[in-house]
């Protein structure tokens, strides 16, 4: 930060975002890389107290389809072109996946998520995918997501007559990194896909990766980035280096940085749910103090890059803190995260 730049009363700040202002990509932001970090901590917390509420939205993954994935993303386990040793499989049972998806229902989480590796879903699998998410959307109630890769317009419309009302896909990092990271497939190319999933009216789950390598000017562009595209649910994983990755040798990140992160991240998209994802194993506390730095949604269950926590200790830990996390589903329709979803014949 420029020595000469005016000191910014971020509490003042959270008070102009509460009342419409908003940060633009246009002004220089890089007074959050220096502010005082419990002050910041205090207006992201402020800000999400007033555009979220004590709500905190809750989602599981499944790991439909591992391993072999044609793309060199740095920090994947499951890419071809490392060696991690990572598990590989192909598509899992239907069945396997839908006593997934009720189990998670069972224990009260809001949405469920099949993931698959690779660039996008061979026919065959993209066919089984449909069936599977059709019979989900009639025999359980829990909301429906998917992490497919790059699809098309028509395949975007077919998963949502199927019944899946959100679709994930991380755009890792800032634009100007992002070719560091990835060279397999281009920046523009996740932001396209991400057009044509919003145009289908899903509601679009976009994140990245902290900790990859990155300046404090990379993950504030990645920040402006994401209020441009107005993306609602906003992950931040904090990398958790992967022996066999390019990545491997990198130092992890402190707790100091993870909040600093959220909350910057909470001033820019004031109105998101900012994710707390992987690498929650960083923090002594588990994630649990980043709730108190603008953070209002997590991933759960037992995940390879999570702490390992079970969706019942992190409803004991939000209940704890005093948050809400009855399921999305169990909400009335103008409550929920995905309310403005549409289907289009």
């Amino acid at each position: 930060m420029d020595k000469n730049q005016e000191k910014v009363d971020l509490l003042k700040l959270a008070d102009e975002i509460i009342a419409g202002r908003r940060l633009s990509e246009k002004e220089d932001l890089r007074f959050f890389i220096t502010a005082d970090l419990d002050d910041l901590k205090k207006g992201a917390d402020k800000i999400r107290e007033h555009f979220c509420g004590d709500m905190v939205d809750l989602c599981t993954i499944i790991s439909g389809r591992e391993g072999k994935c044609s793309e060199n993303c740095k920090f994947c386990a499951q890419s071809a072109h490392h060696h991690t040793g990572c598990d590989v499989h192909e598509l899992l049972d239907e069945e396997e996946i839908i006593a997934a998806a009720r189990s998670n229902q069972e224990e009260g989480v809001s949405r469920f998520a099949v993931v698959n590796s690779g660039r996008c879903p061979s026919p065959e699998d993209f066919e089984k995918l449909i069936h599977i998410y059709t019979r989900m959307s009639k025999e359980l109630k829990i909301e429906l997501c998917c992490s497919l890769g790059f699809l098309t317009a028509e395949q975007f419309h077919r998963l949502h007559l199927a019944g899946i009302t959100g679709i994930h896909c991380n755009i890792e990092t800032s634009p100007s990194f992002f070719p560091k990271i990835c060279t397999t497939h281009t920046f523009e190319e996740k932001v396209e896909n991400i057009k044509r999933a919003k145009a289908e009216g899903f509601a679009v789950c976009s994140g990245g990766i902290i900790g990859m390598g990155e300046s404090w000017d990379d993950r504030i562009e990645m920040a402006t980035t994401l209020q441009k595209l107005d993306i609602q649910s906003i992950p931040i994983n904090s990398l958790m280096p992967i022996p066999g990755t390019p990545l491997e040798n990198l130092p992890r990140l402190s707790e100091d940085d993870i909040h600093r992160t959220i909350a910057l991240f909470r001033y820019i998209n004031p109105t998101a749910d900012i994710r707390l994802a992987g690498g929650r194993s960083l923090m002594a506390d588990n994630g649990k103090s980043t709730f108190s730095s603008g953070a209002s949604a997590s991933i759960t269950g037992n995940m390879l890059t999570t702490s390992g926590s079970t969706i019942k200790e992190d409803m004991a830990m939000f209940e704890e803190i005093g948050r809400d996390t009855t399921a999305d589903w169990k909400r009335p329709a103008d409550e929920r995260w995905d309310c403005n979803y549409k289907i289009t014949e």
